[in-house]
């Protein structure tokens, strides 16, 4: 019986990846990995040896890899006797399908170890010069999606118009305007601001920020790269103030879209 280790891969710097999911790579017979892994990881960081299959997903893109296949992949490998790490973008537990992952594992009665990854928020928020909590700003952080519109309820949308929290939109940027248009139908503070992040941590990051009653549907920057991150509140404000990145000016993908050359192949 082999072992599946979910490792977290950091929001894209390949540098953000812990020393212990280094270490497992290093000793992998096969990594599953996801579309937003950086490819320095994936050619650099693991065992030379290493069998690489990539199973990325992307909302509205053919050939996504079905869920039912990544957990088929991860315990056919186990079974085989093999050390598989399967390798998440951003952290292992949040908005992603680790659960449907846990399930098939345990269900054959296969060995597993997680460990956490820097999630984008805290990836994107750092690079940004964001803190997602300051003094007199926030003091609390509220992680959410809304990469559908019907995904938050009516009542829901009108505590998060009204809340000091911060709040960071995973997988938003899509519905950006309708998603401004809510909060400000249901009264947010002319004090809170939008901060819009793209391919954080990479070298093609860029911000754009601005109060979130002064944001323009369809305005400059409206097609965003994915990976994209949304930061709404006060602390938003202070990108212009702690910047510390220069923007990167390109819309150049730094993660491939699905469908395209497969890594495994480029290493044969």
């Amino acid at each position: 019986m082999g072992k599946v280790i979910f490792a977290g891969a950091g929001p894209g710097d390949p540098e953000l990846l812990t020393v212990k999911a280094l270490r497992y790579l290093q000793k992998a017979d096969v990594v599953i990995a996801d579309r937003l892994v950086s490819e320095v990881i994936l050619y650099d960081y693991t065992n030379p040896g290493a069998l690489i299959l990539p199973v990325g997903k992307q909302s509205g893109k053919d050939g996504s890899t079905p869920q039912a296949v990544i957990n088929e992949l991860l315990v056919e490998y186990a079974l085989q006797g093999k050390l598989v790490v399967r390798l998440k973008g951003g952290d292992v537990s949040l908005f992603s399908n680790i659960l449907d992952e846990l399930k098939a594992l345990t269900e054959g009665q296969i060995p597993f170890e997680i460990i956490p990854g820097i999630t984008a928020a805290m990836g994107a928020a750092a690079y940004a010069g964001i803190p997602l909590t300051a003094r007199g700003h926030s003091t609390a952080v509220r992680f959410l999606t809304c990469y559908k519109q019907d995904l938050l309820s009516g009542t829901y949308w009108k505590e998060l118009a009204q809340t000091d929290d911060t709040l960071v939109f995973y997988m938003s940027g899509e519905v950006l305007d309708p998603l401004v248009e809510k909060l400000r139908d249901n009264g947010i503070g002319r004090d809170k601001w939008l901060a819009v992040i793209e391919q954080a941590t990479t070298p093609m990051q860029n911000v754009f920020s601005t109060p979130i009653h002064d944001h323009q549907p369809g305005g400059p920057g409206r097609e965003y790269v994915s990976p994209t991150l949304l930061i709404i509140g006060k602390v938003a404000a202070l990108h212009d103030s702690f910047r510390w990145l220069p923007d990167s000016q390109s819309k150049e993908p730094y993660f491939k879209p699905v469908g395209e050359k497969k890594i495994k192949e480029e290493r044969a």
